[in-house]
C-alpha cells in the first residue's frame, strides 16, 4: 500500500510518499480501497502540529481523514456494510 505520511510536524514540504503492509480493520472499523480523498483544514492543522494535545504523535503519521471508496474488508462487531460497497465519510489515514 502507498500512502501520504510525515514523520515531523510543519507545513506541506514534510509530506512523503511510503510503501506500507495494507492495514487489517479491528473491532467496529472497516478497510476501504480509497478512489477520492479530500485535504482539509484539519488535515494542514493536524500536520503543523496545531491541534490540542490529546496523546503524543507516533511518527509517522498517516494524512487525511475525508475519503470515498469501496469497502475491502470489515472488522468484528461491523453492521449494515460488506465487502464490495461503496462508501464515503470520515476516517485516519485515507490518503492510502
Amino acid at each position: 500500500m502507498r500512502a501520504v505520511q510525515f514523520t515531523s510536524f510543519g507545513g506541506p514540504e514534510v509530506l512523503r510518499i511510503a510503501d506500507g503492509d495494507v492495514p487489517a480493520p479491528g473491532p467496529d472499523e472497516i478497510l476501504v480501497r480509497v478512489a477520492g480523498a479530500g485535504v482539509n483544514q484539519l488535515d494542514t492543522k493536524i500536520r503543523a502540529g496545531a491541534m490540542p494535545q490529546g496523546r503524543p504523535a507516533a511518527f509517522p503519521l498517516g494524512t487525511g481523514v475525508d475519503a470515498a471508496g469501496a469497502v475491502t474488508a470489515v472488522g468484528p462487531g461491523v453492521t449494515g456494510v460488506a465487502v464490495g460497497d461503496g462508501v464515503f465519510g470520515t476516517g485516519r489515514a485515507t490518503m492510502a
